[in-house]
């Protein structure tokens, strides 16, 4: 048994643990500084499992460090080999074991205690139970996001009669069943919650179409979070009760930041079926429309002379892996005078910050990278804009077609510019499956081919001038 003085160590370790999970997550408010961030907070988890090893009624040590060498090999191949493309479909995984491993911890728990002399004391049975709601309602929500994500689904909403009304049915279902096992804890009616829960899961999430998931990506991070937690009460543990109330609390905060980034609420995301709509809706639907193709001799004649110009980066850009190539022509144009910027919208690609990433990748200056609020004013005073596999975030219909799906949701500005260059395989689309309006100004030049094709070739001849 550890005596007191060691316990009192121990606190003290989880204390400084705590310190560096809050200094962490400070310093990943930053691109300049989310490096750093990510170190400390990872050291501070480091240091609360080792100082766990301190505690031999918790687990054996043999259990722990297989679990550390695997867990370390595992997160080392991936984050060296993961393509920034498929980095949301991690991010959901990620967010689906941490529910799934709190999930487990609250049915471990279960089993353990309901075999005992005094059985489950109400106060663990709630967050057992609350642990086992959130993990797996987290964990099947996750796997319906990366199955979305990954295109092995629709990424459209799925929809049926009366769904919503099944979903409470199955809530209140829920609610039912840990009431029941509150009072008399049968593993029978615990497996049973146990596939309610999932089921749930499922349900909350595949009505929400794909240009929705960088929100349900944050929300099911904040969900993982709130699961840790509660997996922390049930264990007696202070430091996963903290670290799972700060992803909580990170997660939510940045899901309502995004949502009010799209002029949408948390109900309208999770309830609203948004994308439904049939491919190409929302749009002007008076009939064939004309593009203006411009070939990339031309288009970097536009770019290499004008005073000003900003970037707009999408989810394009990363399934081209082109930032480098982005990153070239702004530095050839910077060299011939042209004050170059990149604006960043706050949901384009399929996970918060996506954008940010892929170009901190390519070694983009973090003073050049510009948020919607900071940037909107300066299209109206700018010679070209570059769009990059951008779509639904630069859609006038958002700010100017009351019958559009998106109509409100806040967009880059970028057709009040001189000109606009759009680089894009086609005409497709978005995620959001809605027609782009910005193809069809008088002021839109549209470069047909792949991004990192276009770039390279955009490169090649601002070079040559």
């Amino acid at each position: 048994m550890i005596d007191f003085d060691v316990q009192t160590l121990i606190g003290a370790v989880y204390l400084v643990s705590a310190a560096l999970f809050f200094l962490g997550l400070k310093r990943l408010s930053s691109p300049a500084t989310a490096r750093s961030g990510n170190v400390l907070a990872s050291a501070g988890m480091l240091v609360a499992v080792v100082v766990t090893l301190l505690d031999k009624s918790i687990v054996s040590y043999e259990l722990i460090a297989v679990g550390i060498v695997v867990g370390a090999v595992v997160g080392g191949v991936l984050a060296r080999t993961i393509r920034m493309t498929a980095m949301p479909q991690m991010v959901a995984v990620f967010n689906g074991l941490g529910g799934g491993a709190s999930a487990l911890i609250a049915a471990s728990e279960f089993v353990r205690l309901r075999d005992t002399a005094d059985g489950i004391p109400n106060d663990v049975a709630v967050t057992i139970m609350l642990g086992t709601l959130i993990g797996l309602v987290t964990f099947s929500g996750s796997l319906i996001a990366f199955g979305k994500l990954q295109e092995v689904m629709t990424g459209r909403p799925i929809t049926f009669p009366l769904q919503n009304v099944v979903s409470g049915l199955v809530f209140l279902g829920v609610l039912a069943m840990i009431g029941y096992s509150i009072a008399d804890p049968r593993l029978e009616v615990f497996a049973g919650l146990a596939a309610a829960c999932l089921l749930l899961g499922v349900l909350l999430v595949i009505p929400i179409g794909g240009g929705d998931m960088p929100v349900v990506i944050s929300l099911l991070n904040s969900y993982s979070g709130l699961a840790a937690a509660s997996a922390g009460f049930v264990l007696g543990n202070p430091i996963l009760i903290v670290a799972g109330a700060l992803v909580g609390a990170a997660g939510m905060i940045l899901t309502l930041i995004m949502t009010k980034a799209m002029n949408r609420s948390i109900v309208n995301v999770m309830f609203g079926a948004f994308g439904a709509a049939p491919s190409g809706s929302g749009g002007d639907s008076g009939g064939p429309r004309t593009v203006r193709e411009v070939t990339a001799s031309d288009a970097a004649i536009s770019l290499a002379y004008a005073r000003k110009a900003i970037f707009v980066p999408g989810y394009g850009l990363a399934v081209s892996r082109a930032q480098h190539q982005l990153k070239e022509l702004g530095d050839l144009m910077a060299e011939k005078g042209v004050e170059v910027k990149y604006a960043i919208h706050p949901v384009a690609g399929r996970m918060p910050g996506h954008m940010n990433v892929l170009l901190a990748e390519a070694e983009v200056p973090y003073d050049k990278l510009y948020d919607l609020d900071q940037v909107n004013d300066e299209f109206d005073s700018t010679e070209m804009v570059l769009v990059v596999g951008a779509n639904d975030v630069v859609n006038p219909a958002a700010r100017d077609n009351a019958g559009s799906p998106i109509y409100g949701m806040p967009i880059l500005n970028v057709d009040r510019a001189g000109h606009v260059l759009v680089l894009k395989r086609s005409l497709n689309p978005g995620f959001a499956g809605l027609d782009n309006e910005l193809f069809y100004k008088e002021n839109t030049l549209m470069l047909f081919a792949d991004a990192r094709q276009s770039l390279t070739d955009l490169v090649n001849e601002v070079k040559s001038l």
